[in-house]
């Protein structure tokens, strides 16, 4: 957008320009936490992996598709508009998640209407399980803020070189907070013995993975994001 396009707009809308890719990261960032929310609730089995005598079972829970997008963007909210604006985006998801929470809890002990048969079964997927909704929201915001602290602190010290080894160090320092804090917290007593570690192992183990993987994805994301926020500077 030209200056004398900018000029033109008012207040509201010379914000919005000024501050659109950091609203739509945020947006997007928000929308993966409340999904993988509502997704988490389900653990998966994928079979197992021999391990001597034994069987090691491949078990993950629903969140595990999308929450590494989650940490992405976390990352570029903290590399590209610092961990004030981080941290605001990451409170504001919190936030989000708790009204959903609430929300859920408040359809599901509304009487039902005449003529509708599935009261049960939406208690059983969508219902309020405390557990489930304190593990989910504790642990996101222990391990954003995490994420989020050590990327910046790792930022400074390096006077912004280093990029993937920070994201990679950030990672493995939010992911191992989220992950002990949700599993221990949603599942703990639930799933039990060898099932119990392989969930905890398997789920930080993949989620690390998963952002090692995307790492060019992030990297280039957080350079062209940087590029478009210094151009419109």
């Amino acid at each position: 957008m030209s200056e004398q396009q900018r000029a033109h707009l008012v207040p509201g809308e010379r914000a919005a320009t000024a501050g659109g890719r950091y609203a739509l990261i945020s947006a997007a960032f928000v929308g993966i936490l409340l999904i993988s929310n509502v997704v988490a609730v389900k653990p998966i089995a994928f079979g197992s992996i021999p391990f001597g005598d034994a069987q090691l079972p491949l078990v993950f829970d629903g969140g595990v598709f999308l929450f590494p997008l989650a940490y992405i963007l976390g990352d570029v909210l903290a590399e590209v508009y610092g961990l004030r604006a981080s941290r605001r985006a990451i409170l504001t998801a919190f936030a989000l998640a708790l009204v959903a929470s609430l929300t859920i809890l408040a359809v599901q002990v509304s009487p039902p209407a005449d003529g509708w048969e599935n009261q049960e079964a939406f208690a059983a997927v969508l219902g309020f399980v405390p557990r489930i909704v304190a593990a989910s929201l504790v642990a996101f915001v222990a391990g954003q803020l995490v994420n989020a602290w050590v990327l910046d602190r790792l930022r400074r010290k390096t006077s912004g070189r280093f990029l993937r080894t920070r994201l990679v160090g950030s990672t493995i320092a939010g992911q191992l907070i989220d992950t002990l804090l949700f599993c221990t917290i949603a599942f703990a007593g639930i799933i039990t013995g060898v099932d119990f570690v392989m969930y905890v192992v398997l789920g930080y183990v993949v989620k690390v993975l998963a952002e090692v993987i995307l790492l060019p994805v992030t990297t280039r994301v957080i350079a062209w994001t940087r590029r478009a926020e210094e151009a419109a500077a």
